[in-house]
């Protein structure tokens, strides 16, 4: 066997071993590469956290996602105590409405460019389900109209369906958007069948989560009116209540007083000035039982205390 052929059978057999470990390599980049982004896809936290946390783990995604949490969790107490005293005043009002119940829910940050973060907005939608499961397991032995109303650190103690707390969860948000957050109130309605639930929302931001999310929201409760007109009778009803803010109800045969009326029932109707919210009332053969207003970052009682 002459040294030539020799060489190149070597050469040969050398190249071929080098080209499959390239091969090798290359797949092994591509199935961590993947592993990565389905990671980032189901946590949203950064490349970089998400390649750390597969090589601390040696690829296992469940241990990286879990350990990502812990960490982020961790991440955002800190940075929730840090920012603890700074203003949150912007935010949004959260609705939502199924059937006989009702939730309006305010959730403030800092500044209306977090309010309009995806990550915010499903924070939003976490305190509407968790005051609503809150709602449901009190009033489950009532019967006729149950209204509940939780603030601050009642909110904070609810629990969202996996058994995470409400404090927990606004935490982690903190730690993903750098900003100061709070929860600051909730309003749930139960109504017996007979009985209506009309509502509305104003300043509305595009939401991923199909659930109406604004600047000011309210909630109405009537009875009457034609079956097929009651959806436009609450809608109306709830934007008179945004854009008048009465203080109280009063009575139907109220005389209204001028332009600092704080009655509902003697308001002059936003939608027909020609007529008082009783009388538009009466013409539609329905009665306002109770309602609710939420303004954004407003001043309430509970503040004063």
């Amino acid at each position: 066997m002459s040294l030539n052929f020799l060489f190149r059978t070597v050469t040969k057999a050398s190249l071929g071993q080098h080209a499959r470990s390239i091969h090798t390599g290359y797949q092994v980049l591509v199935a961590e590469k993947a592993n990565i982004m389905k990671l980032r896809k189901s946590t949203g936290y950064t490349f970089i956290n998400c390649k750390n946390a597969l090589e601390k783990f040696d690829n296992d995604i469940t241990q990286a996602e879990t350990w990502l949490h812990e960490q982020a969790q961790k991440e955002g107490w800190t940075k929730a105590t840090k920012l603890g005293n700074r203003k949150a005043k912007q935010g949004l009002i959260g609705l939502f409405i199924e059937d006989k119940e009702a939730v309006m829910v305010e959730v403030n940050c800092e500044t209306d460019f977090v309010a309009r973060n995806e990550t915010f907005q499903q924070l939003v939608k976490d305190v509407i389900f968790a005051s609503l499961a809150h709602h449901r397991n009190k009033s489950q032995n009532r019967a006729g109209y149950v209204k509940s109303v939780l603030v601050g650190q009642e909110l904070s103690k609810l629990c969202v369906a996996e058994g995470t707390s409400l404090a927990d969860r606004v935490a982690l948000t903190i730690g993903r958007l750098g900003e100061n957050m709070s929860l600051k109130r909730a309003v749930m309605f139960g109504v017996p069948a007979e009985w209506k639930i009309g509502s509305y929302v104003h300043g509305s931001v595009s939401s991923q989560n199909d659930m109406p999310m604004g600047q000011y929201g309210a909630l109405v409760v009537f009875e009457g009116g034609k079956e097929e007109e009651q959806p436009v009778i609450g809608s109306k009803l709830g934007q008179h209540i945004v854009g008048d803010a009465p203080l109280s109800l009063g009575n139907m045969d109220d005389v209204p007083c001028g332009e600092n009326e704080t009655r509902l029932l003697p308001q002059t109707f936003l939608a027909d000035s020609s007529k008082t919210v009783a009388e538009f009332l009466q013409e539609q053969q329905a009665r306002v039982l109770d309602f609710v207003r939420f303004q954004c970052g407003e001043t309430t009682d509970e503040d004063n205390k």
